[in-house]
């Protein structure tokens, strides 16, 4: 039976201190006076079931135990000990509680370093189980297995390996129809499919009609273990209490295992996949799948769906690769058959406690894959690298101390053999950075600060006091065009939000895009949409690169548009600014864009205390809701709020553990806000056509278009719609009654194409 595992923090008596481990003497006194009726081990005997299986709850703290020993239970026929001496009782309890809480929390003897040692040595145990990234895929990884599983259920996996089921790992042979034989462990079965992961670490993801039979073996694949007490007692050590010593050694040190994704497949993907949050590196949600027409697209219908106990609406994009989907919530990523939806395997720990802002809110947008890894981010700043075909924990760096307010919460972004990530925390007087690690072993490259210390150059761009809270974050995802092999990198607003007397001058880099060589780090030019931003307007919307013909010279070209109204148009390998034109009707804060690329402001443009009305709003006339430009069309398709904000300023100052934005936005309730789709014509910066949506404007779904001339997205009132590319033309619509904060991705299997999108908690999945 498989129990839950339960945290406790335990106290230790003066009996506990004096013995080096009170859980082997208090299994002596245990077998005396109770193994009668409980087993010698606690996990139930003749006369009385296992410690804990009926009800837990009693056996929570040390005096819970001493009660129950002590007074018995009547009503269940369990009598009570009141002549057990103090030193007995510690011990007792001592070994009843290792039935029920973590190991990790039980105190017990051994020496664990040497556990290691025999773990990756004469136990073999490596040669199945992952540790840190160390050892094999055939058996769970046992990274956590001090905090998940009791010491009572660690040795019973170690002396009758069969009692303790894992769901994943039952060995099978699996028939196919063509004679041939598949050997493995069976992730997940149904009557129609069959996910198997072979011994050779390769994942099958099978129909029904594709094989004959599954024979499961009937003894457990893994051995008794045969050794000496003191090496069982080290490696019960050692799993239970990993050692600082136990340094995980990256698997990609050796062969790389079959189906591993290559950077050629990321870079240039496989027909089919999409294995980067925006399906390429560029920013580009453009399809050449043909599958789905403006023909047929109104046949689209769910084929699958999996929920994701997120308890709150998802905002990644699941990524496909090699017929496997990752899809992500907070600290979470799920492996599923991207043909059925059924999980593969699922890696997950819990929400991370005392975060502010956007850490505590729970945000997670996806992974990067590269390799034999998926690569996560959690809410309290920290990167990990996942083995893509278990999810066992690989490594885990820190990027930034969540205690001074970093978290991160968007997919991080593989180029070569680095994955480079940003950090959240854009309103809580953080510093922002950006960047890369080793994809091997976790190992910083570089970083690039996105504002100044003091003292630097460019910190006379920041005059006053602000400069230490500055913010300027790097929360969504940026882009890589390898053409000229440069990284495109958005960044967030400065600190405080609203007030600008504490940071007089344009507040380089934030509100900007900046160019970095993505080997180094090194700033190769940067341009800035915002100059001293007062109206919490982040850059952070999609970079997208671009190769088209403009205005008559063949150019390599980065467009995004700002969430500060502006549809831009930058050369991609210079930085040089080329045009920009507003895309939204409600705008007051500048009049346009100069020649020099700087924003002519408007009269009325700043916050005051009384409060101003500007637009667009605090939300933006766009955000990170992504974008999607149609080579065939020409024309780049974005989602655009029609919103006003009353703001104002105060002189709040940084706190601890508060947001520091300086003053507030409160909605303009004169008027109703209002969400359009917009196609762009980059040649003009003209609006060519809008399909204006009926919700209360307060989606934050993006869009992909494809080569069929579609246009497909998240209504504002909640539905999965298709519109023609060409005219705004509705031609198909799905409700999800969801409030959509996701972005569409597509992708093609067994020559059939798919629309993957997060719906609320769900991931949902249509096809024809």
């Amino acid at each position: 039976m498989r129990w839950p595992a339960v945290v406790i923090c335990a106290g230790l008596t003066a009996a506990w201190a004096q013995t080096a481990n009170p859980v082997g003497a208090g299994r002596k006194r245990f077998e005396v006076r109770c193994a009668g009726c409980h087993g010698a081990d606690g996990r139930g005997g003749e006369r009385a079931p296992g410690i804990g299986d009926i009800d837990r709850d009693r056996l929570q703290t040390d005096e819970s135990v001493r009660a129950i020993i002590r007074d018995g239970i009547p009503e269940a026929g369990m009598p009570g000990f009141r002549m057990v001496g103090d030193e007995e009782m510690a011990l007792l309890v001592a070994f009843v509680r290792s039935r029920v809480e973590p190991a990790a929390e039980t105190k017990i003897g051994g020496d664990a370093k040497a556990g290691e040692r025999f773990f990756f040595g004469e136990g073999g145990c490596g040669k199945c189980h992952m540790i840190r990234g160390r050892g094999g895929l055939v058996g769970p990884d046992l990274t956590y297995a001090g905090t998940r599983l009791t010491l009572g259920e660690i040795e019973t996996a170690l002396k009758n390996p069969g009692e303790l089921k894992q769901e994943g790992y039952q060995a099978a042979t699996v028939e196919m129809k063509d004679g041939s034989k598949l050997r493995g462990l069976i992730k997940n079965e149904s009557n129609f499919d069959l996910q198997l992961q072979g011994f050779d670490g390769r994942l099958h993801l099978l129909t029904a009609d594709e094989y004959v039979s599954v024979r499961t073996d009937a003894a457990p694949l893994m051995p008794v273990l045969h050794a000496a007490a003191g090496d069982v007692e080290n490696l019960v050590a050692f799993v239970a209490h990993l050692p600082a010593t136990a340094e995980g050694i990256s698997p990609s040190e050796s062969a790389p295992l079959p189906g591993a994704v290559p950077w050629e497949k990321v870079s240039e993907p496989k027909r089919g996949e999409w294995p980067t949050y925006h399906g390429v590196t560029g920013g580009n949600r453009y399809t050449t799948l043909t599958g789905i027409t403006k023909e047929n697209v109104s046949r689209l219908a769910p084929k699958w769906t999996f929920p994701i106990p997120a308890g709150r609406s998802l905002e990644m994009t699941p990524v496909v690769v090699g017929g496997v989907m990752y899809a992500t919530a907070v600290n979470s990523v799920y492996a599923l058959d991207a043909r059925s939806g059924r999980l593969i395997w699922a890696f997950s720990r819990p929400r991370s406690k005392g975060l502010v802002g956007d850490a505590s809110s729970g945000i997670n947008r996806g992974v990067a894959v590269l390799g034999d890894r998926v690569f996560l981010v959690t809410d309290n700043a920290h990167l990990l690298a996942l083995h893509r075909v278990t999810g066992a924990l690989l490594w885990d760096v820190e990027m930034a101390d969540s205690h001074h307010h970093y978290g991160s919460t968007s997919a991080p972004l593989v180029v070569g053999n680095l994955v480079i990530s940003g950090v959240s925390g854009g309103d809580e007087g953080i510093r922002g950075f950006l960047a890369a690690y080793k994809v091997e072993t976790g190992e910083r490259a570089w970083r690039f600060w996105t504002i100044p210390a003091p003292g630097e150059p460019l910190a006379k761009t920041w005059e006053g006091r602000a400069l230490e809270h500055g913010c300027a974050s790097t929360w969504l995802t940026g882009t890589y065009d390898p053409e000229t092999n440069l990284l495109f990198w958005p960044t967030g607003n400065p600190c405080p939000d609203f007030n600008g007397a504490e940071r007089k001058g344009d507040n380089l880099y934030s509100d900007s895009v900046v160019a970095l060589d993505p080997e180094t780090g090194t700033l190769k030019w940067y341009y800035q949409f915002t100059p001293h931003d007062l109206h919490d307007w982040d850059s952070t919307e999609t970079p997208m690169v671009v190769d088209a013909e403009y205005h008559g010279e063949k150019r390599k070209l980065l467009l995004q548009g700002n969430r500060n109204g502006f549809f831009y148009v930058l050369d991609r390998a210079t930085g040089k600014f080329l045009a920009a034109a507003p895309f939204v009707k409600n705008l007051t804060w500048a009049k346009g864009i100069g020649a020099d690329g700087r924003p002519i402001l408007a009269e009325g443009w700043q916050p005051t205390a009384e409060g101003t009305r500007i637009c667009p709003s605090m939300d933006g006339a766009s955000n990170w809701m992504s974008t999607s430009f149609n080579p065939g069309t020409g024309l780049f398709y974005l989602m655009a709020l029609e919103k006003c904000n009353i703001f104002s300023k105060n002189n709040e100052w940084w706190k601890q553990g508060e947001s520091f934005y300086g003053g507030s936005a409160r909605e303009d309730r004169t008027v109703r806000p209002r969400k359009y789709l917009r196609a762009i014509d980059p040649q003009t910066g003209r609006i060519v056509w809008e399909y204006e949506q009926k919700g209360p404007g307060g989606s934050w779904a993006g869009l992909l278009t494809t080569a069929t001339g579609l246009v497909i997205f998240g209504d504002d009132d909640g539905a999965m719609t298709a519109v023609d590319a060409a005219t705004g033309k509705p031609l198909w619509h799905f409700n999800l009654s969801q409030h959509l904060h996701a972005s569409p991705m597509t992708y093609e299997l067994d020559g059939r194409q798919y629309i993957g999108m997060a719906a609320g908690s769900n991931v949902v999945v249509f096809g024809l």
